[in-house]
């Protein structure tokens, strides 16, 4: 099925040229020569057929009012319950990551919530229209039991209203706030990424990460980005202050002569909770799909050493697993 034509111009900004957006004072994605590159000669190393993760599935609560609640369904995905509200952040509940469920990654593991017991939907949070984070399968399901609001960065609107033309999408540039209920808000912050779903669409939609203003204070899920000296998340820290919670991905980094423009490895992951000031820092985009070369758990030994080296308490920054629930007060409580 062809991609649904998108809307442009977008508005000429410092990260678009009103056809296509860009990463200002960053690098580009690497070129699809080198990829193709990398493709062919690649040897990725061995992973199991199944990754099992330690917790059970969660079942959560309908509503969460007082704090926050996470629960990590895997790979990016993720569902916050606050203020009344459900959110899920890049939902992924196919079995490959991919245009076709016939070929491309598999996942490793079960979500950490089985689709029929997700609680009722308010709000879809995507971060760009890659098929590890924008998987039409679930988002069209998701659309047809919950109807949720779903909100995303500029031109991914009009991919969603491809699929479900009556779909209640919105797209929003950087540092633009979106109002979700009383006493929660999100606003689209920059990430340092590409876009795509073809071979002819590379960087049309925009890229986010997303800074939540939640009653359990500031919550920062990054999405997908490559560290680019931490820029990103110094700005966020002078914003909004010190993260009650940081969801930041650790994985899929390998070759680095590839990744490293688009993806951070776990010493940029921890360097990048320092700089957030975070209380507690979730890490993921890890040992669900195997998009790169490093071994399954690699991220762990890594992420390990790279807490030892920057003195940061392992109880503050956890490597996710499906299933995984994290619960936050209410700022002050």
């Amino acid at each position: 099925m062809p991609l649904p034509r998108l809307t442009s111009p977008h508005p000429v900004s410092d990260h678009c040229d009103g056809r296509r957006f860009f990463n200002p004072a960053g690098l580009p994605p690497a070129g699809l020569k080198a990829i193709w590159d990398w493709r062919r000669h690649a040897d990725p190393a061995p992973w199991p057929e199944r990754f099992a993760s330690p917790y059970p599935q969660d079942r959560p609560p309908a509503r969460v009012t007082d704090g926050l609640r996470l629960t990590h369904i895997g790979h990016s995905g993720n569902l916050l319950q606050t203020a009344g509200l459900n959110l899920l952040v890049d939902p992924q509940y196919s079995e490959r990551c991919s245009p076709s469920q016939r070929f491309g990654p598999k996942r490793h593991a079960e979500p950490g919530v089985a689709f029929e017991h997700l609680p009722p939907i308010d709000v879809v949070l995507i971060s760009h229209s890659h098929y590890d984070h924008m998987d039409r399968a679930t988002l069209t399901r998701l659309h047809d039991v919950h109807r949720p609001r779903f909100v995303a960065p500029l031109g991914v609107d009009a991919i969603l209203r491809g699929w479900r033309h009556e779909a209640r999408a919105e797209a929003y540039d950087w540092h633009e706030t979106v109002a979700l209920g009383d006493g929660l808000a999100v606003m689209l912050w920059p990430a340092h990424h590409w876009s795509a779903r073809g071979a002819f669409d590379r960087c049309r939609t925009l890229w986010a990460s997303f800074a939540l203003e939640t009653p359990a204070g500031f919550v920062f899920h990054a999405g997908d980005t490559g560290f680019n000296a931490g820029r990103d998340y110094a700005a966020a820290r002078e914003a909004f202050g010190p993260a009650a919670l940081a969801v930041l991905p650790i994985g899929a980094y390998e070759p680095r002569a590839i990744m490293k423009p688009q993806h951070q490895e776990p010493d940029e992951a921890v360097r990048g909770a320092l700089l957030l000031e975070a209380a507690l820092t979730v890490g993921v985009h890890w040992g669900y799909f195997q998009l790169t070369d490093e071994a399954i758990d690699d991220p762990l030994r890594r992420l390990a050493l790279a807490l030892e080296t920057h003195g940061l308490a392992p109880a503050r920054f956890v490597a996710a697993r499906p299933g995984l629930v994290v619960e936050l007060p209410a700022a002050g409580t």
